[in-house]
C-alpha cells in the first residue's frame, strides 16, 4: 500500500449536497482521517480515486475565529464534502485538480434555533447572576 502524501482529521458527509452550510448533518457526519493518497482520497471505507473525480472545489472559510476550508468532491454522482482546519498543505497543488474557491457558509433552520437558544440561556444566566 502507497503512503499518504498527507493526512488530517476530518468531518465528513454526503448529506448536504451542493451546500456549504452549518446544520444538523455535520453533527451526525462521519469523523475520522482524510489520507490524500497518490491515486485516490480516501476516508474510512470510502476511496475516491483521482480519475473518478467530476468536481473538486476547495473552499476556503471562517469558522468562529478559526480559518478552514470544506473540499467538495463530485464523484460518480454522488457529492462528499470534507470539513478539514486550516493547513499549508491545501494551499500547495493537489494531486488531483481542484478549483479554489472563498466560501460563506450558510446556516439551516436548526443551526439558527441552537444558536438563538444558546443566547437565550446566556441572557438568562447573566440575569440570574446579576440581577441579586
Amino acid at each position: 500500500m502507497a503512503k499518504p502524501l498527507y493526512s488530517c482529521l476530518t468531518k465528513a458527509t454526503t448529506a448536504e449536497g451542493e451546500e456549504i452550510r452549518f446544520s444538523l448533518n455535520w453533527i451526525v457526519s462521519r469523523r475520522g482521517i482524510l489520507r490524500v493518497m497518490p491515486d485516490a482520497l480516501v476516508c474510512g471505507d470510502w476511496t475516491i480515486p483521482y480519475q473518478d473525480i467530476d468536481e473538486a472545489v476547495l473552499f476556503s472559510l471562517w469558522g468562529l475565529f478559526v480559518p478552514g476550508y470544506v473540499l467538495r468532491i463530485r464523484s460518480r454522482g454522488r457529492i462528499y464534502q470534507f470539513g478539514l482546519n486550516w493547513n499549508p498543505f491545501w494551499k500547495r497543488e493537489l494531486p488531483f485538480p481542484v478549483r479554489r474557491q472563498k466560501g460563506k457558509l450558510q446556516h439551516s433552520g436548526f443551526s439558527i434555533v441552537v444558536r438563538l437558544v444558546f443566547v437565550g440561556y446566556l441572557i438568562y444566566f447573566a440575569w440570574k447572576c446579576f440581577a441579586r
